[in-house]
């Protein structure tokens, strides 16, 4: 998967050298090409472009029928590279569909197995069975395997093209095996050593069997992997691995231990881009159901919910000022002073639920060690809560004459940051460890909880102080 068209759109750009280069066409240049029917200009452009801007000039074009004549007219090579760097939500599945059984097999033949089964996988089922049975027997196979994963496992990620040698071989014997294996393998970074079951024995270094004697057996050279994952393992801990242990590619085993693929970092890129943006969506209290560049309607459809529970939860935190509106007829600055004091304490929750948040997808230590951070967040609150607490106490005695006033803005202040330091460590860990996203669910009740505090706090103090 490519990255986002927007981003990739920064790259196209015109020849007038302000970016890239010079002679580099314009994206309005390529699409004007495409609309006046000039395709075979377009593919003589297009060798010289990258599969990633070319995926973005064939989403920028409105029409379908257009978009198809634009695939067509690429060589077949890159226009399987281009369908490859699309987005799913670019209709590149449509594309594929729409393209002859022989078209859309030989696309798919030029792509690694793990690109083209998740091509195939964005398919209709009709048109997913035309298209595999125009492929070569062996390569739907290999395709129909991956798809029986999951499309967000360590098996819907990896790829069953590596390069692996016999524990038995020499090293002679292993150099020779490379070099077949290597002629058909894309990119291949590891090479791994396997049994006569085909169980995974480790990896070898191809410095180390470059400088060994033909005839030194491979076994002498093995190094244990690192790391290896079932393919049932979710694919953002199959990233969290690669990055752990600063792998360039993955193996994955199945529980027998033998070796059914290997997940490459490039592939980890994409995972970690695509939960960063969902995690960051879901703080938000945005659905990650839309996407970045989604019309007005769907923005709506996906906000308007989380809206209304907040709308609902900040009601229920309000409602604390109905019961004490006799206090604040009487002394009106503290209807002054609950609005900042809570919004302290909802700025602090939401830096401890970042922070906490992101040690929990980052994986960093047991959750034992989650729990040890709610410790820190109290200690950071009891600090931060006494210098801002004290700041605006000042403020308040100055401007309102009573030192009473002072004292409760202090202690308000102070209770609510610790509460909301407290909080924004908690919440997120308890709902880990229930098995609920920490990210969705955590900023309704740390900010309803600060919110409730702050305004309790302060009213209840001045009742308590100031009679």
């Amino acid at each position: 998967m490519g990255t986002s068209s927007d981003r990739r759109r920064e790259r196209i750009v015109s020849s007038d050298g302000s970016s890239g280069g010079e002679g580099m066409t314009s994206l309005s240049e390529l699409v004007a090409l495409a609309e006046a029917g000039a395709f075979s200009r377009l593919a003589e452009l297009a060798e010289e472009m990258h599969p990633s801007d070319l995926a973005d000039l064939v989403a920028s074009v409105s029409s379908e029928a257009l978009r198809l004549r634009i695939l067509k007219s690429l060589p077949t090579e890159l226009a399987s590279e281009t369908l490859a760097e699309m987005e799913e939500d670019e209709d590149r599945a449509e594309l594929l569909g729409a393209l002859s059984s022989t078209r859309g097999a030989a696309l798919l033949k030029e792509l690694p197995d793990d690109d083209a089964a998740d091509l195939v996988g964005e398919l209709e089922p009709e048109d997913r069975d035309r298209i595999l049975a125009a492929l070569p027997v062996e390569e739907a196979g290999e395709i129909r395997d991956l798809l029986r994963y999951g499309e967000e496992t360590a098996g819907g990620l990896m790829t069953t093209a590596l390069v692996s040698v016999s524990a038995d071989a020499s090293a002679g014997q292993a150099i020779a095996e490379i070099r077949r294996q290597g002629r058909e393998v894309e990119d291949f970074y590891t090479v791994f050593v396997v049994d006569g079951r085909g169980r995974l024995r480790g990896t070898v270094p191809l410095d180390d069997l470059i400088l060994a004697d033909p005839e030194d057996p491979i076994e002498s050279l093995v190094e244990p992997s690192a790391a290896t994952v079932l393919p049932d393992t979710d694919q953002e801990e199959a990233g969290r691995i690669i990055g752990r242990y600063n792998l360039a590619s993955l193996p994955v085993v199945n529980e027998e231990g033998a070796l059914l693929g290997r997940i490459t970092f490039d592939d980890v890129i994409d995972v970690i881009e695509a939960e960063t943006t969902e995690d960051i969506l879901k703080l938000a209290g945005v659905s990650d159901d839309e996407e970045l560049r989604a019309g007005w309607l769907e923005s709506v459809r996906s906000r308007l919910p989380w809206l209304v529970l907040n709308l609902v939860t900040a009601g229920v935190a309000a409602s604390v000022i109905l019961n004490f509106e006799h206090v604040v007829a009487e002394a009106t600055f503290l209807a002054f002073l609950m609005p900042v004091i809570a919004a302290l304490g909802g700025n602090t929750g939401t830096q401890a639920l970042a922070v906490t948040i992101r040690r929990i997808a980052v994986g960093e230590g047991p959750l034992a060690d989650n729990f040890r951070v709610v410790g820190k967040e109290v200690l950071v609150g009891l600090l931060n809560g006494l210098v801002l607490g004290a700041c605006f106490a000042v403020f308040a005695y100055l401007y309102d004459g009573q030192l009473l006033m002072g004292v409760v803005v202090l202690l308000a202040m102070w209770a609510n940051i610790v509460v909301a330091g407290f909080a924004g460590a908690m919440v997120p860990t308890v709902l880990h460890r229930l098995g609920v996203d920490p990210a969705v669910a955590s900023s309704v009740f740390v900010h309803t909880l600060t919110d409730l505090v702050g305004f309790t706090m302060v009213l209840g103090l001045a009742i308590a102080l100031l009679g």
